[in-house]
């Protein structure tokens, strides 16, 4: 179990994360979607988060977004590396209705970004283009390299679960134990 803690002029957060869980989820942020966003990632990925933020929301939800994927991709790192006996490589594409999206990333101790994905502006009240921003801010500070692109869709509720979705499949396999893979690289370490 990882504990992590960040407290800023902006938000504060605090963490519990299994990433060998049952997919059990305890997320409260103040930002309904995405609350049902790091539900479905943490039911698909079978991590166990516990998650509370309380940010500026009175500004926008910009930061409390974006800190939430730091203090996750924190915590992920610490959980992930040194990376041995795992698979270290994970994809999936997920779909929702119309709506398909690919996720496919390396557990590399490097931090990359691919993001081709467009929506609509909102999603109820949720500014759409947080999700790129989460996604950013996790895998900046998880040390993955992380791809993600819309195969297709229009609904952008439908695409952005999708995306959710896909993230937490790809995780899922990538750190499926795998004695035999030993430290899963050339190099000898990651």
């Amino acid at each position: 179990m990882i504990k992590k803690q960040r407290v800023t002029k902006e938000t504060n957060i605090s963490l519990e994360l299994e990433i060998y869980g049952s997919g059990n989820s305890d997320i409260s942020t103040g930002v309904g979607f995405f609350d049902h966003m790091l539900n479905a990632l943490a039911k698909h990925s079978l991590m166990d988060i516990k998650l509370h933020c309380k940010g500026d929301l009175y500004i926008d939800d910009h930061h409390s977004v974006e800190d939430c994927g730091i203090v996750l991709g924190q915590a992920l790192k610490e959980a992930l590396y040194p990376l041995g006996s795992v698979e270290r490589y994970g994809n999936s594409v997920v779909v929702m209705d119309e709506a398909a999206v690919e996720c496919a990333l390396d557990l590399s101790n490097r931090a990359f970004l691919i993001y081709k994905s467009k929506m609509k502006p909102k999603i109820g009240n949720f500014d759409s283009e947080l999700v790129e921003e989460f996604f950013r801010a996790l895998a900046m500070n998880a040390n993955i390299t992380l791809h993600i692109i819309k195969q297709r869709g229009s609904n952008s509720h439908h695409i952005a679960e999708a995306t959710f979705k896909a993230f937490a499949v790809a995780f899922r396999r990538a750190v499926a134990k795998n004695d035999r893979v030993g430290i899963p690289s050339t190099k000898g370490v990651l």
